[in-house]
């Protein structure tokens, strides 16, 4: 509950404030290429002036959560045939090594470690 609270609050500061458009993208995937298993997949989507971030939000990232995001983001590309500009994760609690991922995969995090 509070995880959906902050990603509300996000929302409110990027579409009033930033004038970002902000939506929840969902998908099947049916290759399983995110989870290793055909599903449901989301992510939020901030647009502005053609320029496209997808953000995740969680309660607490592992490395495991990254390599998910990107996979995520790689079938967002290959679904809308739109690379997204940045990929930022948002969470209050990361790994040492979740952070390592981000900065392999260029994933820009936002946190308090």
């Amino acid at each position: 509950m509070a995880e959906e609270a902050f990603r509300e609050g996000l929302r409110g500061v990027l579409e009033k404030e930033m004038g970002f458009k902000v939506e929840r993208w969902r998908t099947y995937d049916e290759a399983g290429k995110v989870f290793g298993y055909p599903s449901e997949v989301e992510v939020d989507v901030a647009i502005k002036d053609e320029k496209l971030i997808l953000i995740e939000v969680s309660s607490h990232m592992k490395a495991s959560d990254i390599y998910q995001f990107k996979r995520k983001a790689d079938l967002y590309e290959e679904k809308t045939g739109r690379k997204p500009d940045r990929l930022i994760a948002v969470t209050p609690y990361i790994d040492e090594k979740a952070i390592e991922a981000s900065k392999r995969l260029g994933i820009e995090v936002y946190t308090k470690v």
